[in-house]
């Protein structure tokens, strides 16, 4: 392991991490909101104190807020502690990672690291606590770690005993129930020319509703619902996909359709998984790359390598502001650095290997997943070469009106072909809307074709 804390070693040898299948014993979750926080991360600050202690995060609206807004920053007034650039890289090389040294190095006199102060802002509703509380001693992995049972709402796993459970953890985070939001992506070139597709979208998270049980969850096998309609360009406009993801993907793998307007009908499309390549990314990025990871985990096999001290993206207010146009942040190779916030942060490190015998365009793939939120908020991945191939940013904040801890923009940088996908661009526009209520009737194949007309 790596850097692994004292409390985290003590957990995982209690619990034996061989086991795919041990529940936490009430004696360890009786942790969860002592000297653990409700979702599972060390309460207490780091031994030098560049990591604070949690003091609940933030988890109510600030003041001045107004639903509908662009989120104020709450930090404004922080300062930059230091800046890590290519020349003074080996004096933080214990709190990078691979794939942010790669960058550093590609881009050495353009990307930069400012550092601010550490700001535990992660927080989450009672209930979802409450239910965190519960998964902790009833939740499983079932199906060869391909589905879990016996949880609801809250993260079914929140002190880990595997990879897997570290993952599952991620995939089922809470993101309010539902919501809807008109968003960007763009691809820009090497020399930093950009066109916007404009995507809506409706997310319906069933696994979190607040009335949820974990046996109407392994009654329906759904874990959420997801419709995606592009408006933007012309050429793409009405072009839409709907995913239906499951709790169980072996019992029931992933439901996908999506509507074609030159054919002007919906598809059942098996193929939205994996590495097929993302929808309209240049390539950039795959599938189950979208979320930093999302669908199965069947293809590879998962190591919980320890926790770790890492610099990751966090309380991105200022690249979420309304007051920055895409022009701002959209420069050649990456986002501009000046509107990037970095802090030290407490992170899980995952690495998922390609099985014998299973194909993806990734080797390997290493994920650093937020302690507070389980939020992944860096990824490297890895060639069949096993060279570094792409670097992925989630950078993160929190929506308090809620409230949750999301990211506000995805970053993937393909080292290869020295380009870069942005999602989740919102600046020149709306916001989330956590507040509205959808049914499953938004999210079936005649929904979907109404989407898609023009």
């Amino acid at each position: 392991m790596k850097r692994v804390t004292l409390l985290s070693v003590a957990v995982l040898v209690g619990l034996g991490m061989s086991s795919a299948h041990a529940k936490v014993s009430e004696a360890d979750a009786a942790k969860l909101g002592k000297e653990l926080t409700p979702m599972g991360a060390e309460r207490a600050g780091n031994a030098d104190g560049s990591i604070p202690a949690w003091d609940g995060g933030i988890s109510k609206p600030i003041p001045g807020y107004t639903k509908g807004d662009h989120h104020q920053n709450p930090f404004a007034s922080d300062k930059i502690l230091y800046t890590v650039t290519n020349a003074n890289k080996e004096t933080y090389k214990d709190i990078l990672t691979p794939g942010e040294i790669k960058m550093l190095e590609l881009y050495p006199d353009t990307f930069k690291m400012n550092v601010y102060p550490t700001r535990r802002s992660a927080a989450f509703p009672q209930y979802v606590y409450d239910a965190t509380l519960a998964n902790a001693v009833g939740a499983e992995l079932i199906s060869g770690g391909n589905g879990i049972k016996g949880a609801a709402i809250g993260v079914p796993f929140p002190i880990p005993a595997n990879g897997l459970e570290v993952i599952w953890n991620h995939i089922t985070r809470f993101r309010g129930v539902d919501a809807t939001t008109e968003r960007n992506q763009a691809a820009p070139t090497k020399g930093g020319s950009f066109s916007l597709v404009e995507l809506s979208e409706e997310l319906s998270f069933q696994y979190s509703r607040p009335d949820m049980t974990a046996a109407q969850l392994a009654d329906s096998n759904t874990l959420f619902y997801y419709k995606q309609v592009v408006s933007q360009p012309a050429r793409l406009a009405g072009t839409a996909l709907l995913v239906k993801e499951t709790m169980d993907q072996e019992a029931l793998p992933r439901q996908a359709w999506t509507y074609n307007t030159g054919q002007r009908r919906v598809r059942k499309a098996p193929n939205v998984s994996f590495d097929t390549p993302g929808t309209v990314s240049d390539g950039l990025r795959t599938t189950d790359d979208y979320d930093m990871f999302n669908g199965s985990p069947s293809r590879y096999n998962w190591e919980l390598v320890g926790k770790k001290e890492i610099l990751i993206p966090y309380n991105d207010y200022l690249l979420h502001s309304d007051k920055l146009k895409y022009n701002d942040i959209l420069t050649p190779g990456h986002v501009n650095p000046e509107y990037v916030r970095w802090e030290k942060h407490r992170v899980w490190e995952v690495k998922a290997t390609l099985k014998d015998g299973m194909r993806h365009v990734y080797k390997t793939r290493v994920f650093y997943i937020d302690e507070d939120s389980w939020q992944v908020s860096a990824t490297d991945m890895y060639d069949n070469r096993d060279e570094l191939y792409r670097v992925a940013f989630a950078h993160g904040l929190n929506y308090y009106e809620v409230p949750t801890h999301w990211s506000t923009l995805e970053v993937f940088h393909d080292l290869q072909s020295r380009r870069y996908l942005a999602i989740g661009l919102d600046n020149e526009g709306g916001m989330y809307d956590f507040g509205v209520t959808l049914s499953e009737s938004n999210f079936t194949p005649d929904a979907l074709r109404r989407s898609g007309i023009r």
